[in-house]
């Protein structure tokens, strides 16, 4: 069994005068949201052995977050530049590329998680379904399962194992 971990970034603050949206970093709660999310993760047992990551700043700032309350030894994250401002078809390809492991995170940005989250399950999968009608919020985790390598990832060949939220106490 191979899974799949779709991290959208946590909440990040507007961008300031004069600064890009790719500068953009988290705010206070997308700080907290990102180190729940990696106690929820560690205490679950999702615990991923290659990561990719987006460049931008809250992309970035995500990863640390998570990995600071996931991991007593975090796996160095693979960046990519072409999963900041692409397309659902790029994260496939850099998906295919990634160094061979059995759970792959990657962290990245909104339509494309969410595209992601619903084209990857099964046709019928009722928990791709119910993932649809909630939406995809920021520093949400989508957490698929695939019988083959993800260097073979394709359409409708995967199962919506579980979605996480940064339920924070």
């Amino acid at each position: 069994m191979h899974r799949l971990f779709l991290l959208r970034h946590a909440k990040a603050g507007w961008a300031a005068p004069g600064m890009t949206d790719f500068d953009r970093q988290l705010s206070a709660s997308g700080i907290a949201d990102a180190e729940a999310l990696g106690r929820r993760m560690r205490e679950t047992g999702l615990i991923p052995d290659i990561v990719l990551c987006s460049t931008a700043r809250r992309a970035v700032q995500t990863f640390d977050r998570v990995a600071s309350t996931l991991f007593t030894d975090a796996p160095r994250a693979n960046y990519v530049e072409k999963l900041y401002n692409s397309d659902a078809t790029n994260y496939v390809a850099a998906i295919r590329r990634a160094q061979p492991g059995r759970a792959l995170l990657v962290v990245g940005h909104n339509p494309m998680m969410e595209d992601l989250a619903f084209a990857l399950p099964a046709d019928g999968d009722a928990n791709a379904m119910r993932l649809a009608a909630a939406g995809f919020p920021t520093c949400g985790l989508a957490v698929l399962r695939f019988d083959d390598p993800l260097a073979a990832l394709a359409p409708g060949t995967g199962h919506l194992q579980a979605f996480l939220k940064p339920e924070r106490a």
